[in-house]
């Protein structure tokens, strides 16, 4: 029996820069313990044992199953409104 000890949803971090903002994308990810005893962290795209390549796709896909946040989740930028101090200096 596997457990899943931590799980977080893929979301963007918002990073200012100088003439803006930067959005970066943080995938979601599980953290198993695996039947041979090893704690690996895995995403929907790897979701398999880096110790004995044991498979726990449906672990993943039931440990990211959570529920969606809305469009301002998935896409910050189109929320981020006017800001006068960004953009090129005259």
């Amino acid at each position: 029996m596997t457990t899943v000890t931590e799980a977080a949803t893929g979301h963007y971090e918002v990073q200012d820069v100088e003439f803006g903002r930067v959005y970066r994308w943080c995938p979601g990810y599980v953290v198993v313990e695996c039947d041979c005893g090893e704690a690996s962290t895995l995403t929907e795209s790897a979701p398999v044992c880096c110790w004995c390549g044991a498979n726990y796709a449906g672990a993943v896909r039931e440990g990211l199953a959570v529920e969606r946040s809305g469009d301002e989740a998935l896409h910050p930028w189109r929320y981020a409104g006017d800001r006068e101090e960004a953009g090129l200096p005259f």
